[in-house]
């Protein structure tokens, strides 16, 4: 009696065990989503940002530590701008340098126009007594040949209108060599003026340069890594801070192909962080990957194509992530729920529920 009372004993407690196990197997096991639903696993993402150097030189400062949160235009840190300060020096001066150079030009360019004005009225002085000269001669020649006048006399006034007659070329010439001073001239304004401008671009580019050597924030986030320190010198491009983007923060997860193809872009999606399970988030899809993942090497079969998943993105509302910015964090894990039926009803535990 006794041996059988045992057995009994051991057969209850045995399939007591069972039923325990099987109750805590079904209450621990992943309640099935109803039809026009599908879910994965993924984390919490967002944009980062690399804050870095237009140019290259040494670390004068920075004025955030990691965790710190920012806004933009927020100064992060500051370039030694000594040698850019020197270069704009310089260029200042060669721009009051072509400044001077314009206004040199532009008066002998008043110069050359009054020489050009004094070499015309000299022709036409000349001109006037070329003039002359060829009536003189105009009279004397019949009266010479009836012996009314001198021999002397024609040839004097001969010699008198040739004379004149080179006067006036010599005057052209120098009316010639005036307007091509005053052309040079010109030029000169043109080229000096060109020198200013070359100047002030100069100028403005080291100003340029020097405004970028405050390294300010992009717009809204949180420093995640000081990749320099103060001191440290950098070629161009060099990275000083990472930050991240808190108004761009999504979701990565996988779904498989016949599921993928259902997901369409703007998608409602609810999350759910492991760090909050008693949470749940809205977010819309933003992503879906045209590339599948995991992809064999052959893809024969139906089993096989079963085996492509497909990235997908789902966005958190911006305005939600503003009202509850210090408590976004990335890397959190989670899983991700997309509705795939607009007219599917989220299900009673699915449903956005928000910290107050």
């Amino acid at each position: 009696m006794k041996f059988g009372f045992r057995v009994l004993l051991w057969a209850a407690l045995v399939a007591l065990a069972a039923v325990v196990g099987y109750m805590a197997w079904q209450h621990f096991q992943p309640k099935r989503l109803p039809s026009g639903f599908a879910s994965g696993n993924g984390r919490i993402e967002a944009v980062e940002i690399d804050v870095a150097t237009k140019i290259a030189g040494r670390i004068e400062e920075i004025f955030v530590d990691e965790g710190d949160f920012v806004s933009e235009r927020q100064l992060l840190a500051k370039m030694d701008t000594a040698v850019l300060e020197a270069q704009r020096r310089q260029a200042v001066a060669q721009l009051q340098e072509a400044d001077i150079g314009v206004k040199t030009a532009q008066s002998q360019v008043v110069q050359r126009d009054a020489e050009k004005a004094a070499a015309l009225a000299v022709v036409a002085q000349r001109q006037a007594e070329l003039d002359a000269a060829q009536r003189r001669l105009a009279r004397t020649t019949p009266l010479a040949a009836k012996g009314s006048v001198p021999q002397q006399r024609l040839d004097d006034d001969r010699a008198s209108f040739q004379a004149a007659k080179a006067a006036v070329a010599a005057a052209e010439a120098q009316v010639a060599a005036a307007d091509a001073a005053l052309g040079f001239a010109h030029s000169r304004v043109v080229a000096t003026r060109a020198a200013v401008d070359a100047a002030r671009a100069t100028v403005e580019r080291l100003q340029a340069d020097i405004d970028d050597s405050d390294l300010k924030s992009p717009r809204d986030g949180r420093v995640q890594y000081r990749v320099a320190q103060p001191g440290e010198v950098l070629s161009a491009g060099g990275r000083v801070l990472n930050l991240v983007d808190l108004s761009d923060v999504y979701m990565t997860f996988f779904l498989p192909t016949a599921v993928a193809g259902r997901v369409a872009l703007g998608s409602e999606a609810h999350i759910k962080l492991d760090a909050a399970p008693q949470y749940m988030i809205p977010a819309r899809v933003s992503f879906v990957a045209d590339v599948a993942q995991f992809t064999p090497k052959t893809v024969e079969t139906a089993e096989e194509r079963q085996k492509l998943t497909f990235r997908i993105k789902a966005r958190i509302d911006p305005a939600l992530l503003r009202m509850h910015l210090r408590q976004v964090k990335t890397g959190l894990p989670g899983m991700a729920y997309v509705r795939l039926d607009p007219e599917a009803e989220w299900p009673p535990d699915l449903q956005v529920r928000l910290p107050q």
